[in-house]
């Protein structure tokens, strides 16, 4: 793991605490009659998708520091990558916290183009991401040379069986 992985891991990870008082908040919130949050289902629907969303892209930006070491892109969109997927968190889960803040919201308010942002965010590193490593720039064969001799043996073995027609 890189020294920028492991920064922006450990940063990420801070959010961690936060994404485990917003479930402590909703399960006070539900337990809690006089919170007013069971007869609004608007604010329900809007918090649970606001703590999930934070999980989950969470759990994703971690995932992509890691993979973020292996992809063969110029470092301004490496960084793009490293930062955007939990920046896109913070977002996304504001977004659905904010726009049904007071408790008697009908409809969602102005603070819904945070989800907007941080999806445009997530998106557009991700599909780069997708494309150079898929079908443009093929980091297989790049990666393969830190690969033991072993792993290189079967990986070229394999393309160039697969690659035979029959």
């Amino acid at each position: 793991m890189t020294q920028e992985a492991r920064i922006m891991s450990g940063i990420t990870l801070i959010t961690v605490p936060t994404i485990q008082y917003g479930g402590y908040f909703l399960l006070t919130s539900l337990m809690n009659q006089a919170s007013g949050y069971m007869e609004n289902p608007l604010r329900q629907n809007f918090f649970r998708a606001g703590h999930a969303h934070a999980g989950v892209i969470v759990l994703l930006s971690l995932i992509c520091q890691i993979l973020a070491d292996a992809a063969v892109l110029p470092s301004p969109m490496l960084w793009l990558v490293r930062i955007g997927v939990p920046l896109a968190a913070i977002l996304i889960s504001s977004g659905f916290f904010f726009s049904v803040l007071p408790p008697t919201a009908t409809q969602a308010g102005g603070a819904v183009s945070l989800i907007y942002a941080g999806a445009l965010i997530l998106q557009s590193p991700w599909s780069r991401w997708v494309l150079d490593c898929c079908v443009r720039l093929n980091p297989a064969k790049r990666i393969v040379d830190r690969w033991p001799t072993q792993a290189r043996f079967w990986l070229e073995w394999g393309s160039s069986t697969l690659g035979q027609s029959r």
